[in-house]
């Protein structure tokens, strides 16, 4: 027996209104931010927040022997990722290709 998965599927659950639909589901709209966030337990900012009285610790290592700057994109490499050098510095593998 040949089965139509175009047509349309009814059954006694289908007949809720459009209101109790809409009460159900969130409004997406609305401004109501969901503080339980299990993925950030500390918390999170929102775009565009305040953040002038915060202050970030943030421990700078020197350059390391083994490391170089690359002079095209600016990123600390391992001297593995070392291509050639140029008038301007040493470069990387990926700005070299």
């Amino acid at each position: 027996m040949a089965t139509d998965y175009d047509a349309p599927r009814k059954t006694e659950d289908d007949s809720e209104s459009i209101e109790a639909l809409k009460e159900r589901v969130p409004d997406k709209l609305s401004g109501a931010v969901d503080v339980e966030d299990a993925d950030n337990p500390s918390g999170f900012e929102l775009p565009g927040a305040d953040l002038s009285d915060l202050e970030l610790d943030v421990v700078v290592l020197p350059p390391q022997e083994d490391e170089f700057t690359c002079s095209n994109c600016f990123l600390v490499k391992h001297r593995s990722q070392l291509d050639h050098e140029t008038s301007d510095g040493p470069m990387c593998r990926e700005c070299s290709a």
